[in-house]
């Protein structure tokens, strides 16, 4: 009777087994859908892409054995860039994601959040966003996605572009100290628009002891007008560029890489980074969005949704993170000396 009841124990331990390793292999690796509005080499995009998929990792999870991750670029910024171009790849997008099925959606900048995020509002699918520039509470107005930032109660969460302009430019005084006017400068596109609500409201938040001229750039020739008139100006001490979509006369497209590769080359001005990549591109720098650092908050909210955690329980962050970033050729070539200290803290120098 012992030996019997042991076979039937031993028969069914087994059966337990193989019934788990099957639905293991039936459930798979789960799926991640990362959607840019960028192309996918894009300044902005890329580090956000890098730093969501370290994240995913650092949580413990293995690419590709226990996440799978799908991408998709929208090309929103160069190639994509009117209403209904982006409308028809936010139709791309959503087929895509009815297909894959995925247990994450992550999208990242506005374009990518408007025309896709805002339609999964309440879905089965949970949402995670990053380097969103425009207010959260004014996309709530098109469709009813938060209940407040701190418990958005809904299935979308994620990491709103704080710029910390207003330490970029305390920076900058250090290393200039008779820095008294700036100029910022913006374009027409959603994306630059939300850029100058958000300066605007972090300046409202604390000062600098800074004169700024705001500029909006309703072309690329209108941005080199703007550029070449306030460098050859002597109150003009430094630039903020946040134009990252500008069309010329002919209809054709320049994108941030253009835009800055231009300023630096025609312009003697020390320029201020939005993040890392504008100074590896030439710009002088300063303060600027870490921007994988951004990706990596966004990945670790994945994380925590793979792990059983709801969008709606995990509080939008600021993206928390700057860095100091310095070109050394851009500095002897504008003939400025950075202080050793200011040096010595900086996350990353390019020569």
């Amino acid at each position: 009777m012992k030996r019997v009841f042991g076979l039937c124990l031993m028969v069914g331990l087994s059966t337990v087994l193989l019934c788990s390793f099957a639905l293991a292999e039936a459930v798979g690796p789960k799926k991640i859908f990362i959607v840019s509005s960028y192309a996918q080499d894009n300044i902005c995009g890329l580090p956000q892409y890098q730093g969501v998929i370290e994240a995913i990792a650092g949580a413990g999870f293995r690419i590709d054995t226990d996440v799978k991750i799908y991408s998709y670029a929208m090309e929103t910024k160069k190639v994509n860039n009117t209403p209904a171009l982006i409308d028809a790849q936010a139709e791309i997008v959503l087929a895509k994601i009815e297909k894959i099925n995925p247990d994450v959606v992550v999208v990242l900048d506005d374009n990518a959040f408007r025309a896709v995020a805002l339609k999964l509002v309440d879905s089965k699918i949970a949402v995670v966003f990053s380097g969103l520039n425009g207010q959260p509470e004014d996309y709530n107005e098109i469709v009813t996605w938060i209940d407040s930032r701190s418990k958005p109660g809904h299935n979308i969460t994620g990491i709103y572009e704080k710029l910390h302009i207003v330490q970029a430019f305390k920076v900058q005084k250090k290393i200039l100290p008779d820095l008294e006017r700036a100029l910022i400068v913006s374009d027409e596109s959603p994306t630059g628009k939300a850029v100058l609500k958000e300066v605007n409201l972090e300046l409202s938040e604390e000062s600098v002891d800074v004169f700024f001229d705001v500029k909006i750039a309703t072309s690329w020739e209108d941005y080199k007008d703007i550029i070449l008139k306030s460098c050859s100006s002597p109150d003009i001490g430094t630039i903020y560029t946040a134009a990252t979509l500008l069309k010329d006369k002919h209809g054709q497209v320049h994108s941030t890489s253009e835009i800055i590769k231009w300023t630096v080359g025609n312009c003697l001005k020390p320029g201020i980074p939005i993040n890392y990549s504008f100074s590896r591109l030439g710009m002088f720098g300063g303060a600027g969005v870490d921007f994988i650092s951004m990706g990596r908050q966004a990945g670790v909210m994945v994380g925590r949704i793979l792990n059983g955690d709801k969008p709606g329980d995990i509080a939008i962050e600021n993206a928390k993170r700057y860095g100091l970033v310095f070109n050394l050729k851009r500095a002897e070539e504008l003939g400025i000396t950075i202080p050793n200290d200011v040096l010595m803290a900086s996350d990353a120098i390019y020569r």
